[in-house]
């Protein structure tokens, strides 16, 4: 499977120019909604939390929270992603124009529903975009016969029934709860996290350190992907021993990939460490799930270990370099975008380590990641708000 380089476009498949270069490619619209929603609905919950507003006519403060970050956030942001790396995969155009508006504009429906009582209609609303991303991506790898990148078509459609399930079970026609479907949910986007990095990550760091020697060993890949397959069919199937060994066995192989990936030769490039340190909460997510599991520790911990550390880090590290290069900047990390890296790490942090290590401070402890996080995203929209929304500075189209 072939990942775009930033730092290589490629060659530009034709387009229509669009009168609003945010339109021009899924990454400038997509990765701008999830940075102003990552830290406006984070901010919303934190109030929430804190008592000072009342949870939304939908969920309860907790399954709006959840949902939110995963099927709102997290799916905007692979959406971005995609569509700018299915358009460089197959040389054939994603929406761009009016149509990536109206993807848009379906998104941000599901998100306002999301605060209603209209459960269905939240549900069918972001039933549609998962299926727009799906066609949307889908047609041009069929087109060009790139089969290899068809599964991100399966894994988007994934995450789209895990949606549905949460929904059903929320509303209550369902044998599961809303906490199973959004455990299945977030399996899914740990494993393409997991692909994704496991091809860019060890290019970027031997591309940027000279002589840094990052490597794949295959024995680790087959343990490190195959440990995940084995933790999303365990929690289909309600399998606790079954999802403990794998993640216990797959902290370990993910743990000795990150080795071979030679983090420490990347402390001093902000764009490549914080690659690794989100990858490395990889390591003390699967740690923590194997401890809840064996009921050592309560799941909080593990579960924030995936949403911030991974999911936060790695998105917003993805976002920054992906932005920067496909805009035609220079692939180097700022004040602004080093803030950012660091108070990502700092929320992880707070959330996940402090309410193990002193239990009675957890109110305090979540808020303050709560308010690391907002920050962290805050900052993000506004540095690059100029960036996604004029054209590129090299005067290339895209």
């Amino acid at each position: 499977m072939s990942i775009p380089v930033a730092s290589s476009p490629g060659p530009r498949p034709p387009s229509k120019p669009t009168r609003f270069p945010v339109l021009a490619l899924g990454f400038r619209t997509f990765y701008l909604l999830a940075g102003a929603f990552g830290a406006l609905s984070i901010g919303l919950w934190a109030v929430q939390l804190s008592g000072r507003f009342s949870a939304t006519q939908l969920l309860g403060a907790a399954h709006w929270h959840a949902h939110e970050m995963l099927f709102g956030y997290t799916l905007a942001v692979i959406t971005g992603f995609l569509f700018t790396a299915v358009r460089n995969w197959t040389q054939l155009p994603t929406p761009t124009g009016a149509p990536l508006a109206f993807l848009a504009a379906v998104w941000l429906a599901g998100r306002v529903l999301a605060l209603t009582a209209w459960r269905e209609w939240a549900m069918v609303t972001d039933t549609l975009f998962v299926l727009g991303v799906a066609a949307s991506i889908g047609r041009p790898l069929i087109s060009a016969g790139n089969y290899r990148n068809f599964f991100f078509v399966f894994l988007v459609l994934a995450l789209g029934a895990a949606n549905l399930a949460f929904y059903t079970a929320l509303i209550g026609t369902a044998p599961f709860s809303p906490g199973e479907a959004l455990g299945v949910g977030l399996d899914l986007v740990l494993i393409i996290v997991a692909i994704i990095a496991g091809r860019v990550v060890p290019m970027f760091t031997n591309n940027a350190v000279p002589g840094a020697g990052a490597r794949r060993a295959h024995a680790v890949e087959v343990a490190a992907l195959g440990s995940l397959l084995v933790l999303l069919v365990a929690d289909l199937y309600g399998q606790a021993l079954v999802a403990a060994m794998a993640a216990a066995g797959g902290a370990l192989a993910h743990g000795a990939r990150l080795v071979l990936w030679a983090p420490l030769k990347t402390r001093r490039n902000p764009l490549l460490w914080i690659l690794h340190a989100s990858y490395g909460w990889i390591v003390v997510h699967l740690a923590l799930r194997a401890a809840a599991e064996f009921e050592w520790i309560t799941p909080g911990p593990a579960t924030h270990a995936l949403t911030i550390g991974v999911i936060g880090g790695m998105t917003l590290g993805m976002m920054t370099r992906t932005a920067r290069g496909h805009t035609g900047r220079a692939l180097a990390a700022g004040r602004a975008e080093t803030t950012c890296y660091a108070l990502i790490q700092l929320a992880a942090a707070a959330r996940v380590l402090l309410p193990i290590a002193w239990p009675a401070a957890y109110l305090s402890a979540t808020l303050l990641s709560g308010a690391l996080w907002s920050l962290a995203f805050a900052i993000f929209t506004a540095t690059y708000w100029p960036i996604l929304t004029r054209p590129r500075a090299d005067g290339r189209a895209g």
